[in-house]
């Protein structure tokens, strides 16, 4: 029985009844806008995830395969991948704010990433390889934070319905996750690693095409600035879409470059990282309206708490991707389930969480009973901690004589952190747009994209712990075993917990900085 293919198939007809039931039930209380974005979104995080399941994976068992330390070189790679994906839309977003406006820089980042997911489709060099993963991460930058943005705008600053909006908008980002999983992780692993990453690629011509055959929803939003305040007016003769163009052009081969440049690539990071958060403080503490300076130092300060959440639950995308491969008992029905579908647990806890999670929110805000942002943000690093505690627990008292441990502990896990998820990554989108002045929103949401991006790059140094002192492919399973819960049990459960501890007592200072925004 070929277990891969009948999940597949039940989860694609398990969406095309979903998503229907999720819009009838949504469209009287939300614009038109939002459901577009929806469907543009969903297909780029189905040409996301779809890679993401099959790099670390294509790293170990192809790329580097049979050459020392290949778990520490793609984990190593993956976490600078990743970290490069959140990092570079602080970029986008104030391109946006300040030359294209949304509409052409979500249509132009689309374009960039198809283009990185059709060339991963050809075999080649490992120069091809990183090129490919440059032209995503660049396409990237201009996408994400934009699309976020403009979903913003088509609500009030502290309209009821906007975190319910981000929370249905954030399921389709996992609708997308999940059908990527199931699809391009099969095809991967089953059939042809590229035909799997070609497939990534027409998830992303789909993503585009929806957005632009969406003009009369979009009519007069999203627009570039009617005047560009930008000095020089004209840098180098050049108009600053010109720059911009020959500035992505550059961008692609240095950021195929950084893949390889680990080291090189943290420095640049901290570096980034300081200037940016610097940048933001000097705003919030100089800025004339005391109000809106307080409200963006709560995001200032909430960007460290987010980047851990992010730091150990992008472990999906590596360590835990080889742990199932490796320590998971994977046998069901006489088959054996691809360790890469394990990544699907969440998108699909996800679509069948958020409608709820969007309907508790607003029903606790009619009580006055809904929490505050810090505290979500609290729950959400609790969850988190919860569920790493749960494998622990699993591999100490469950695990069998061959280091495998039960696949239900991996399914609570990623219930858990899914609920975590819930309570602050959505939310989170939704504050950014309420507390950053109207301004500089672009640059805010990059920002933020930014503190995901630092905790890619942790998830990467955590990620290579699992590793352990020898070759992955040396160990036994015992030892590999031992090696992932100690480094769970310390980062997931000690030092997640902290976090969660402290916010908890900052929460109240910073639902006074709020200024009423909940």
């Amino acid at each position: 029985m070929d277990i891969a293919k009948w999940t597949l198939i039940i989860g694609w007809i398990f969406v095309l009844i979903w998503i229907p039931f999720v819009i009838v039930s949504n469209r009287k209380t939300h614009p038109k806008a939002l459901f577009i974005l929806f469907f543009a979104e969903m297909w780029e995080r189905f040409s996301y995830y779809g890679m993401r399941a099959l790099l670390v994976l294509y790293m170990v068992k192809v790329l580097f395969a049979g050459s020392a330390g290949a778990d520490i070189k793609a984990l190593s790679i993956y976490g600078s991948y990743t970290a490069m994906v959140y990092l570079f839309p602080v970029i986008g977003g104030l391109i946006a704010d300040k030359i294209f406006g949304f509409k052409k820089a979500i249509v132009m980042g689309g374009v960039l990433m198809m283009l990185g997911h059709f060339a991963l489709a050809f075999e080649g060099s490992n120069t091809v390889f990183f090129l490919a993963l440059a032209l995503i991460i660049v396409g990237n930058s201009f996408f994400k934070p934009n699309i976020s943005s403009y979903l913003g705008t088509f609500y009030e600053a502290n309209d009821p319905r906007k975190d319910g909006a981000f929370t249905i908008f954030y399921m389709g980002v996992n609708i997308g996750a999940f059908l990527a999983t199931l699809t391009c992780g099969y095809i991967g692993q089953e059939i042809s690693w590229h035909y799997g990453f070609g497939l990534a690629g027409i998830g992303m011509a789909l993503g585009v095409l929806v957005f632009l055959l969406s003009k009369k929803v979009f009519a007069g939003t999203g627009l570039r600035p009617q005047e560009i305040t930008l000095k020089p007016a004209r840098p180098l003769g050049l108009s600053w879409d010109a720059v911009v163009y020959i500035g992505t052009v550059i961008m692609v081969p240095l950021c195929a470059l950084l893949l390889n440049q680990n080291e090189l690539m943290s420095t640049l990071m901290l570096v980034i990282s300081l200037g940016i958060v610097t940048y933001l403080l000097v705003e919030a503490v100089r800025n004339p309206d005391k109000v809106e300076g307080q409200r963006l130092l709560v995001v200032i300060v909430l960007f460290f708490f987010h980047a851990i959440f992010w730091a150990l639950f992008e472990q999906a995308g590596g360590s835990l991707t080889l742990f199932a491969e490796r320590n998971v008992n994977r046998s069901i029905g006489g088959g054996i389930i691809p360790s890469s579908l394990f990544t699907s647990f969440n998108p699909f806890y996800i679509m069948v969480l958020a409608p709820l999670f969007s309907w508790i929110w607003i029903k606790l805000r009619d009580t006055n009973k809904e929490p505050r942002t810090p505290m979500k943000f609290v729950l959400g690093l609790t969850f988190l901690a919860s569920g790493f505690l749960v494998i622990v627990l699993g591999a100490k008292f469950f695990a069998d004589a061959n280091g495998l441990v039960p696949m239900a502990f991996l399914a609570l896990l990623y219930l858990l952190v899914t609920i975590g998820e819930l309570c602050l990554s959505p939310v989170g989108l939704s504050m950014i747009t309420k507390l950053s002045p109207v301004k500089i929103v672009g640059f805010v949401m990059g920002a933020w994209f930014l503190s995901i991006s630092l905790g890619n790059k942790l998830a990467g140094i955590i990620g290579t712990l699992t590793a352990g002192e020898a070759e992955g492919a040396t160990l036994t399973a015992q030892q590999t075993l031992l090696n992932y819960t100690q480094t769970y049990l310390i980062w997931g459960v000690f030092v997640v917990g902290a976090f969660a501890v402290v916010l908890l007592l900052l929460t109240p200072k910073l639902n006074k900085w709020m200024h009423g925004i909940h």
